[in-house]
Parts: structure tokens; sequence; C-alpha cells
């Protein structure tokens, strides 16, 4: 059968959604995305009509809502659309169904965006980067969350040594750093997120690359030129 990217994309976020359902609460509150949130809004005023990118159940969208930011949230897969419908239900929040490299939205709609991780698992980054510049404001910010070379979800990659499609890229955060800058992105901040074991004690002596390559997470805070 031919791998068909988008459509198995799909199917494999239809299927986890609800194990991710499970799980995203601890992420965002307590876990790798704790972070995001004091990060984006450091930048970004509240008030600020923003897109979640690859928003999957909603929560992050959610609690952008609760912090006074007009949300819409997207994502590939529907059964993760219907989930963050369901938690959005009754606030002021629009969630989509859709492809982060053909976005349903005019140009220059959105005062600010958040794409974590989820470009990661796009077939073309660069299409996607180019689509969430199009849709956003001259001038304002987009946060990106990658996921390093010590997170878990890049196992999914792996089979693409074996000669096999994958869904998950292998978009390293130094990579996806030169390939916004190259493209009209200019980049404003940036920081880590890591595993407990990582010691900030070491980390405080490392140049940015090495920072980065032990990440499980590397946060992105960039500005459209």
């Amino acid at each position: 059968m031919e791998f068909i990217w988008h459509e198995e994309a799909k199917k494999q976020w239809d299927e986890r959604a609800a194990f991710w359902q499970q799980n995203s609460e601890e992420m965002w509150e307590r876990g790798s995305r704790k972070t995001i949130l004091p990060f984006f809004t450091s930048y970004v005023p509240k008030g600020s009509t923003v897109v979640d990118l690859g928003c999957g159940d909603g929560y992050g969208a959610w609690k952008l809502s609760q912090l006074g930011y007009r949300v819409v949230g997207i994502d590939l897969s529907q059964e993760m659309v219907e989930k963050a419908k369901e938690r959005g239900e009754g606030e002021p929040l629009q969630f989509l169904q859709g492809d982060l490299t053909n976005l349903p939205f005019a140009g220059e709609t959105f005062s600010g965006a958040i794409a974590i991780n989820s470009l990661e698992w796009t077939e073309e980054p660069l299409k996607a980067l180019d689509e969430i510049r199009r849709v956003l404001k001259k001038g304002h910010y987009l946060c990106v969350g990658l996921l390093g070379p010590t997170a878990a979800p890049r196992v999914n990659s792996y089979e693409r040594l074996y000669g096999k499609p994958v869904i998950c890229n292998t978009m390293m955060p130094w990579e996806f750093e030169r390939l916004a800058q190259e493209n009209g992105w200019e980049l404003v901040d940036g920081q880590g997120v890591y595993k407990k074991e990582v010691n900030d004690c070491l980390l405080i002596h490392l140049p940015r690359e090495l920072k980065q390559a032990l990440t499980f997470m590397w946060l992105f805070l960039l500005r459209k030129k």
C-alpha cells in the first residue's frame, strides 16, 4: 500500500488521542510543557488572538484562553479536535481539523502563535513554517517547542533506518533554528527543557548547541520580519 504521509499521520494521531488526553494535564501543569506559557506570555500581550498549531486535545489552548487570549486551535487529527471541543465547551475557543502545511486562515490573521511538538511531525517543515508566517501579522511572535535529541517520542523515526516511511521527521533544534532564520524569522529568545538528570550547574558552562543537544525540548521565540 502506498504511504501517504498526511493520511498515515492523521491515522496514527487519531489512535493516540485517548492516551494523549490522559497525559496532557500532567504535561502542561507539572511536566515538560509547564514553562511554555510563562515563556510565551512574557512576549505576547494578553487579549491577543493566537493560534495553537497542532493543538492536540486542546489543553494548552484552554490554558491560554483562561489567561485572557482569544484562541483558535488546529490539529490534523479529528479525534484530537473532538476532544479539544469537549474541553473547550462553554469557553471562547474554536477548534478546527486541518494541516499545518495548508492552513485555513487568511493572511496576517493572528497576533501570536504556538507550535508545540508539531513541526517535527510534518512532512515538509519549511512549507509549514511558511504557512505560519503567512497567517501571522508582521512583527508578531511564534513560540515553537521542538523535541530535542533525548525526547522519547523520537523513537517514532527509528524505522527509517530499515527504509520504512515514518511520520516523525528527524529535524533537530539547531537545524530548525537555521531554517527559521533563513526564511523570514528573527530569533528572539530560546530556552531548554531537560530531563531531571541534567544538572543546571553543568548547563551554565555549555555553549548553546550543546545545551540544545541535551534537551528533551527546546523552546524558540521567533518574530516574523
